[in-house]
């Protein structure tokens, strides 16, 4: 059950399609080009293959539990945080002056790649306390940053996010905690939280919750909702811990998987009320909030590349060790490693496909953040926003759908043995499916792909990607290879279906909306398709040239066939589901309520 980390295919693509040297040339990255990314990913890759895998299966086997509102995490997870933060890996990403490395999220994002892929259980608590860090850098006063960012950078402390309640599941309209204002500038929380990621946990000497409650009076719906932090036990003036706040756990889920992590259920206000101290202004809680989701979101997607690299390993390690039946071909006598065999081949080609696709996609979503949010150019972190905006549904949604087929395979190559627990395979399919649910299901990040951000604009991001799309179709054209014309071939085709169904969308959502909902998911499912299929055809493009001038050859040969297998098997796909889109949609809603 070993975990090697695919530092070399990170750094192909931070490299070459997420250009990791013009990132270095943005003010305050200058230190952040290829030789300190490929140094940070070595050493992320011995922390995660040597502390954190090892940890993982036994998560599984024993995970967290509670006892009297106390929760014990899994043997071995405690002194694994230790070394996580003292090894810088919770600031990598985060402003130095609370005590982080300041490093480009192109380069953290591949670490997140590694944690998940050793310990998504594990990861999940550094990944909440993220969304907090970057909530509190953005609304944060000036006391609540000095009081509490740098025991979160240096992951002292770990931070939570509280959205859900028992009546309000997505629909954060109907959140009911509420928050009354004290004399002395606090307030106090009282209400009922469910399935906040190490709500409860052993880990570290704080929690930092982020709470979202009504104060009274505040409009109805989410523009009545503010954000409060109300740490688990109250911070002295000088720092130190002081007395718990009355906020508790009163229990954990027992979940299909992620057992590691400790999904909780929170109290707040049990015993006089949890003192919580507001983030930004009154009834902008959501606003705020939302800068934690969406880097959750990203995240999210990044778990479910992580966890298809996870079951790919495992399944291709498999597959040259189980034997079993001589090869179709008679290539070889005796009975032969099933990886000899056609079909799963086909598998394992579509697991890595797949993985690589969804890696490459979000590592360019990635260096648009940076740009995005440092170049020193105002257009140039205007058209960055908007790519990275459009892109968060993409490797959100796409990625996770993508993990649970890649996860299913890896169980398929084992056979019945796959279905076996000991043998590890089952796991990561478990892990996988709560992928497509927290942090907003795929059909929520579809809506927000049609409404916010194809919509809204009337599709002139979503075109503007198009035109990148054929410019990269022409590179491949030009390069006349066997290998790029073909998959010029499959790129244009599938550029052409997303443009349509780009046109269908951005007409339709007033005049037929319930047609263009009921595709929503379809359309996230083939924009992921083509952006994921069109950074490979890149990739292609890459490792042709570098394949000419001697460099790695076995591992350039590689990526130009794994490149043409998505094309010709999965990008393949894209105008089926345009038509479906565009010409089946309406028919999901033309069946009455009654008829289920």
């Amino acid at each position: 059950m070993s975990y090697t980390a695919p530092v070399k295919d990170m750094l192909f693509g931070i490299e070459h399609l997420a250009h990791i040297e013009q990132i270095a040339q943005i003010p305050g990255f200058e230190d952040a080009g290829l030789d300190t990314a490929a140094a940070v990913l070595e050493e992320c890759a011995k922390f995660n293959e040597g502390v954190l895998a090892p940890l993982n299966f036994e998560g599984d086997k024993n995970p967290s539990s509670w006892k009297d509102g106390v929760v014990t995490t899994t043997p071995g997870f405690k002194e694994a945080f230790r070394q996580y933060g003292e090894g810088g890996w919770q600031g990598l990403q985060h402003p130095a002056d609370f005590g982080g490395q300041g490093l480009p999220k192109t380069i953290g994002a591949a670490c997140i790649e590694m944690a998940n892929s050793a310990n998504m259980s594990f990861a999940l608590c550094p990944l909440l306390t993220d969304g907090a860090i970057e909530a509190l850098l953005t609304a944060g006063s000036d006391e609540l940053k000095a009081t509490y960012l740098e025991k979160l950078v240096t992951g002292e402390w770990t931070g939570t996010m509280n959205l859900t309640e028992p009546q309000a599941g997505s629909d954060l309209a109907l959140v009911r905690t509420r928050a009354e204002p004290q004399p002395d500038g606090t307030y106090k929380v009282f209400g009922t939280k469910i399935f906040i990621t190490y709500g409860e946990h052993d880990m570290a000497a704080n929690i930092v919750h982020l709470v979202l409650a009504r104060v009274a009076g505040a409009p109805d719906g989410v523009k009545g909702i503010s954000l409060f932090v109300v740490p688990k036990f109250m911070v002295n003036a000088d720092g130190t811990l002081g007395a718990r706040n009355d906020a508790h756990c009163v229990s954990i889920e027992h979940k299909l998987g992620i057992k590691a992590s400790p999904t909780a259920v929170l109290q707040f206000g049990d015993h006089g009320g949890a003192v919580g101290y507001l983030v930004g202004e009154e009834n902008r809680g959501l606003e705020y909030m939302f800068i934690m989701m969406n880097a959750a979101r990203y995240a999210v997607g990044m778990q479910g590349i992580a966890v298809a690299e996870r079951a790919y390993q495992k399944a291709v390690q498999y597959a040259k060790d189980r034997v079993q039946s001589r090869p179709v071909d008679g290539s070889i006598a005796a009975s032969a490693p099933i990886i000899h065999h056609p079909d799963v081949k086909r598998m394992l080609m579509t697991m890595r496909a797949y993985t690589e696709g969804c890696r490459a996609m979000a590592t360019v979503a990635a260096a648009a953040f940076d740009a995005a949010h440092h170049h020193p150019d105002a257009d140039t972190r205007k058209q960055n926003q908007a790519f990275y905006e459009f892109m968060v549904p993409l490797v959100k949604g796409y990625s996770t759908e993508m993990s649970l087929e890649v996860t299913s395979l890896g169980v398929q190559v084992h056979g019945g043995m796959g279905f076996i627990e000991e043998t590890g395979a089952a796991q990561y399919y478990r892990d996988a499916k709560i992928l497509t649910i927290y942090e907003g299901t795929t059909a929520i990040q579809a809506n927000d792909l049609v409404g916010r951000k194809t919509a809204r604009d009337g599709g002139q991001t979503a075109k503007g990607i198009a035109a990148q799309i054929e410019k990269t179709e022409g590179e491949l054209l030009a390069s006349g290879t066997p290998a790029a014309l073909a998959m010029a071939k499959r790129l244009t085709a599938a550029r052409q279906a997303l443009v349509d169904v780009i046109e269908f969308v951005a007409g339709g959502t007033k005049a037929q909306p319930n047609a263009v909902f009921a595709g929503s998911v379809p359309y996230l499912m083939l924009a992921g398709n083509v952006v994921a299929g069109w950074q490979l055809a890149r990739s292609l493009l890459v490792a042709e040239s570098l394949l000419q001038k001697g460099q790695d050859q076995a591992f350039m040969r590689a990526k130009i066939t794994t490149a043409q297998f998505y094309a010709e098997h999965i990008l393949v796909k894209a105008p089926g589901l345009r038509d479906s889109i565009v010409e089946g949609a309406a028919s999901v809603t033309e069946l009455a309520l009654d008829a289920f």
